[in-house]
């Protein structure tokens, strides 16, 4: 709020309701992977490859399209490869005892040269009026991102406060061991979240493809410092067993805000960077002072 009241006094294009929408477009994509990125950290992990997943997902669904795929198969493609690599970090971390950094930082790393030899380099274009809906369309006068957005919060939200899988995401994050001795089967739970990772990555990836008209090979650079600066700012505790989804829709809305108030106010995209960082290292602190109090 406090941001918010800074920006519409020093920049009167702000508050516009069509500002407004244009934020809560561009939040959406980043929201997504931190949603997916919360259930994750809930359970004390971490998932580093979510923006190169994007990427892949997104080279995957364009050179299907650019191919003459329809935009249904196509957009499914690009959401099983997501599934997959999220698949995979869920079952190098759980059964290959793989620590959580390490594991994502490979599939990060092997996600990203996969998408510059899927694309050689080059953006992949494509034409489908049917598929830019996705990214640009509308419902009911509100961003189809924006709705994307508000139903896998909502949704997510009911699933860890009402279901038994959300307990165990809790469960598994507050006491591993103390899960495991209640029955819980731990490698379950973490090969669950970090294949939902995945799906929310792909599903962010396709969004964006369907946004820009074209898959770029270095789309997502860094896109999982913002998710995690989300999921954090929102109240996410690195240590797992705390957080909730709708902080994380807040942490999101936070961090776009502040870029979409640096565009206005025309501050270098290199400053935008060092503000980001403190925004994020304020995060990190803002976690750990958490942590001391309980």
């Amino acid at each position: 709020m406090l941001i918010c009241a800074v920006l519409s006094v020093v920049t009167p294009d702000f508050l516009t309701v069509t500002n407004l929408f244009n934020i809560l477009r561009q939040i959406s994509i980043n929201a997504l992977l931190a949603f997916g990125m919360t259930l994750v950290i809930l359970t004390g992990g971490i998932d580093l490859s979510v923006g190169s997943v994007l990427a892949m997902s997104g080279a995957v669904t364009a050179t299907l399209l650019s191919g003459g795929t329809d935009a249904l198969t196509a957009s499914l493609s690009g959401l099983a490869v997501g599934v997959l690599l999220g698949a995979a970090n869920g079952l190098l971390v759980s059964y290959g005892r793989i620590a959580p950094f390490i594991a994502t930082l490979a599939t990060m790393t092997i996600c990203r040269g996969g998408v510059l030899v899927l694309t050689e380099g080059k953006p992949i274009s494509f034409h489908s009026e049917v598929f830019s809906l996705l990214g640009k369309g509308y419902f009911l006068e509100i961003p189809v991102p924006v709705v994307w957005m508000l139903v896998f919060c909502l949704l997510l939200h009911m699933i860890l406060r009402h279901t038994v899988f959300g307990r165990h995401v809790y469960a598994v994050g507050g006491n591993e061991e103390a899960a495991l001795y209640s029955g819980i089967r731990t490698e379950r739970i973490k090969l669950a979240v970090y294949t939902m990772s995945g799906f929310f990555a792909a599903f962010g990836g396709i969004i964006l493809t369907s946004r820009l008209h074209s898959a770029q090979p270095v789309a997502g650079m860094g896109y999982e410092l913002d998710a995690i600066a989300a999921a954090v700012l929102g109240g996410t505790s690195l240590s797992g067993g705390r957080g909730w989804m709708f902080g994380t829709l807040v942490g999101a809305m936070i961090m776009g805000v502040l870029d979409n108030g640096l565009n206005l106010l025309d501050v270098s995209s290199f400053y935008q960077q060092v503000v980001k960082g403190c925004v994020i290292l304020l995060a990190v602190l803002l976690d750990r002072s958490r942590e001391g109090r309980t």
